[in-house]
């Protein structure tokens, strides 16, 4: 009697059967008879990410004008001296709640057409990620801002702050519970000739015009004789601080 094998590649074919009707029927019972693919009770982290931008600006807005509030009974009922006052404005001009007024620079960084090729030979062809601002860019030009003297720099349309954080995901920019896409604008309020000074001399910002030259990603810088940046208006989650040393 001739002994019966059973052959590897059958076997392997019964398994991969076994485990494809494993995974159907997991998929069945996750969506009980619903298409999970396309249910939109699934929210995509992007949409949450912008509906939560949404409630965190209304929030904002409504701490500005308390803490507006706040900031008038204290000086009206205070009865700090002269050099009291002076005292704390000099501590609102460091904390960045107050505008600052001048001469200021803007940095304005740009994604690369998503079609882009090489522009200068002997460059390999860009990868998508070659293509896009990320977050060690923008905080290049901010460091290399504040490195040059910056009395106060805004961040698209909000003032940084000691706890301010530049977070990009994906090619989309988190700042301060709000969410931006590019072009991302950085404008800084101080010496022209310093700032700019300190942005060319960054090293990651040198790295990172040698892909503005391969591959196209946006870089423009543009003086302004007098610029404005209103003081910080959101929360501040830093409650008190205490003096190293």
């Amino acid at each position: 009697m001739s002994n019966f094998r059973i052959r590897p590649a059958r076997l392997a074919t019964v398994g991969i059967f076994a485990l494809a009707g494993l995974l159907f029927w997991i998929s069945f019972d996750t969506s009980q008879g619903t298409n999970i693919r396309t249910d939109d009770s699934m929210l995509r982290l992007s949409d949450l990410i912008r509906e939560r931008s949404k409630k965190n600006g209304k929030l904002e807005s409504s701490a500005a004008d308390l803490r507006a509030t706040v900031d008038s009974l204290a000086e009206r009922d205070g009865g700090s001296t002269k050099e009291e006052e002076r005292a704390r404005q000099k501590l609102k001009r460091s904390a960045g709640t107050t505008e600052v007024s001048g001469e200021a620079l803007t940095v304005t960084l740009s994604d690369a057409p998503p079609d882009a090729t090489a522009l200068v030979p002997d460059v390999p062809e860009p990868h998508p990620n070659d293509l896009v601002i990320h977050q060690q860019d923008l905080q290049a030009v901010v460091n290399a801002l504040w490195q040059g003297g910056a009395e106060g720099i805004r961040v698209m349309d909000q003032r940084l702050i000691s706890t301010s954080a530049v977070r990009c995901v994906g090619n989309t920019l988190i700042l301060q519970g709000q969410v931006y896409s590019p072009p991302y604008k950085v404008t800084a309020v101080g010496d022209p000739d310093r700032l700019r000074k300190a942005v060319d001399g960054s090293p990651t910002i040198q790295n990172y015009m040698q892909y503005v030259e391969a591959y196209g990603l946006g870089w423009k810088v543009e003086g302004h004789d007098a610029m404005t940046l209103p003081g910080y208006s959101g929360t501040v989650e830093l409650q008190h601080a205490t003096p190293a040393g």
